[in-house]
């Protein structure tokens, strides 16, 4: 589609999601959502870059009592998301376990013999909610509480059963609705089920590992983040973009939108 005039624009709308968070290990946690920001009028200058950076996923954890990695930062000029946090990992052969890490979105806590491990806080505030508190127990079930997400915080681990996740945004900014940036559900010791990554690309937390003594079983990664700015299709399109991540460019609803997937630059 050929732009209707050679007006550069000043001003573009943009959606900003960090990477989420790891789950945790052995009845762990989940992982927290990346940090998601969206907002109309951020100003562009003609001719100066600006820089995409897009934050990976953390990793899932694979060993007892150990968190998940933090997911990393998105961002996109002036505004940064924050990494959700990675879930919190248990042991289960001791019953102890750690608190859900702090992020855009928190991760939740792990199941404990002892007081209930809390969900980690997110921060900073307003770019998604806070994980859910492991379950205090000394039988089953064994199970962490979910990874906040970007719309509401992660529920804690009980008898009814695991910690379920956050949910995210739903976002059209790509002229599609899309929802980014939901937390992992917790795991559940003594299952035999494989966590679930976070997709690529969505800032979704990673779901927390069940039996940790089950072969090759490890807690879900957390999807990597993204970036996408949209303005009006009858203005010029971008001068330029730098670095090896070319955006993916759509047309609709009357606007040119520009996603990337990869770091880079963009220049107007």
């Amino acid at each position: 589609m050929t732009p209707l005039t050679g007006q550069v624009t000043g001003f573009v709308e943009y959606l900003v999601v960090a990477g989420g968070g790891g789950g945790g290990f052995s009845g762990g946690g989940g992982g927290g959502a990346g940090g998601l920001l969206s907002a109309t009028g951020y100003a562009v200058t003609p001719g100066s870059s600006i820089t995409i950076t897009i934050g990976g996923g953390g990793a899932g954890s694979a060993s007892e009592g150990v968190n998940g990695t933090s997911g990393q930062n998105s961002v996109f000029g002036s505004i940064t998301s924050t990494g959700g946090g990675g879930g919190g990992g248990a042991n289960g052969g001791t019953g102890a376990a750690s608190a859900g890490s702090s992020g855009g979105s928190g991760g939740g806590g792990s199941w404990a013999s002892a007081s209930a491990p809390a969900g980690g806080s997110a921060s900073p505030s307003g770019q998604g909610f806070a994980g859910g508190a492991g379950r205090q127990t000394s039988s089953a079930p064994y199970t962490g509480g979910g990874g906040g997400g970007a719309g509401s915080v992660g529920l804690a681990g009980s008898s009814a059963g695991i910690g379920l996740a956050g949910t995210g945004i739903v976002s059209s900014i790509t002229g599609s609705q899309v929802q980014y940036a939901f937390g992992g559900n917790a795991g559940l010791y003594n299952a035999q089920t494989i966590a679930v990554a976070g997709t690529s690309g969505s800032g979704n937390g990673g779901a927390g590992s069940n039996n940790g003594n089950a072969t090759g079983q490890v807690a879900g990664n957390g999807g990597s983040g993204i970036v996408i700015i949209r303005y009006p299709a009858n203005c010029a399109p971008p001068a330029s973009f730098g670095g090896s991540n070319v955006p993916q460019v759509l047309y609709s609803n009357g606007y040119q939108i520009y996603v990337w997937t990869g770091s880079g630059t963009v220049t107007f």
